[in-house]
């Protein structure tokens, strides 16, 4: 896949399908538009392209929101070369950049700058300066500039359409069944393992912190989940805390750690992903070092069951 981090290094070229959008989350609504993307330049023998935007135009316009991502940048890439995009725009979204009318960006920047015959976009897509760039805006524009738009319907499941937004409430609810449905995949973190304190080690549960590889990345709520984990390539079964471990301390900060089951290698320094599965409990303060071992071992047994379910531990 071709990548590119400015408009100048495109070449122009008018036989060329794109679409456009931030895809936080590449969920199966996103993918629907992507994959629509590739078929139609394969049935037509034209260049595809998809355009995103970095950083996340919400955290340029609202940055009191603070708000994080489905997807990094980096995991975005990612996903998109798997998918089989042969070519990625990544713009850098920028304050003056959200001032660009509708109108400017098709005009400077699709048909002046990469060209194009067509475009598909998401039911519900908006772009542009007071997000006015809309499916009746493109339809006028495409006459204008002689293009073509194809819609793509809602993603639907459970009678719902599949949303960014709706994903990320389902993470702060520990849905994670409903998270990974809606991505069409397991929702994922990366992260280098750090030394901790070594408590785990001394509860007879070993745990590996993670320090994130982006800060921005959303992790869910608070608790206890069966995960897998990948190192160097190779999954294996574990489970994953995240939490603010009030039994021992009240410092309030959130630490993601895991255990890995039947696991007993330095991976200090090691790059890591965790793969989410299904949230067992929320998080508890235990009246003594002893409680929180019988409940771990509780954990152990329950994360066991749910992991042996799965019947390919592949992501």
């Amino acid at each position: 896949m071709n990548i590119f981090r400015d408009i100048d290094e495109i070449k122009f070229d008018k036989q060329t399908v794109l679409t456009l959008g931030t895809f936080d989350g590449i969920h199966l609504g996103h993918q629907q538009i992507i994959k629509r993307v590739i078929e139609c330049s394969e049935e037509n023998k034209l260049r595809n392209l998809i355009i995103t935007f970095h950083p996340h135009p919400r955290k340029v316009i609202n940055p009191e929101m603070q708000l994080k991502l489905l997807t990094t940048n980096e995991e975005q890439i990612n996903i998109l070369e798997k998918l089989g995009v042969q070519n990625l725009l990544v713009i850098n979204f920028t304050k003056e950049f959200s001032q660009l009318t509708p109108d400017e960006f098709v005009k400077n920047y699709l048909v002046d700058k990469i060209g194009l015959s067509r475009i598909v976009i998401g039911y519900d897509h908006h772009f542009g300066k007071g997000r006015g760039g809309d499916v009746e805006f493109l339809l006028a524009a495409g006459k204008k500039y002689d293009f073509e738009i194809l819609q793509i319907q809602p993603f639907i499941i459970d009678d719902e359409p599949v949303s960014s937004t709706k994903i990320r409430a389902a993470l702060e609810a520990g849905d994670i069944n409903k998270v990974n449905k809606m991505l069409g995949r397991y929702y994922s973190f990366s992260g280098v393992v750090v030394e901790g304190d070594k408590r785990g080690r001394e509860l007879g549960y070993p745990t590996a912190n993670i320090k994130l590889s982006d800060e921005d990345k959303m992790l869910p709520q608070i608790g206890i989940y069966a995960v897998l984990v990948e190192i160097d390539g190779i999954q294996y079964k574990a489970l994953l805390s995240i939490g603010k471990r009030p039994t021992f301390y009240n410092d309030g900060k959130v630490v993601p750690e895991v255990y890995i089951y039947d696991f007993n290698n330095d991976i200090y320094g090691k790059e890591i992903k965790v793969n989410l599965i299904q949230k067992l409990r929320g998080e508890e303060k235990f009246n003594s070092a002893e409680e929180l071992i019988r409940q771990m071992n509780i954990d152990k047994e329950n994360g066991l069951k749910v992991l042996n379910q799965i019947k390919e531990l592949t992501n």
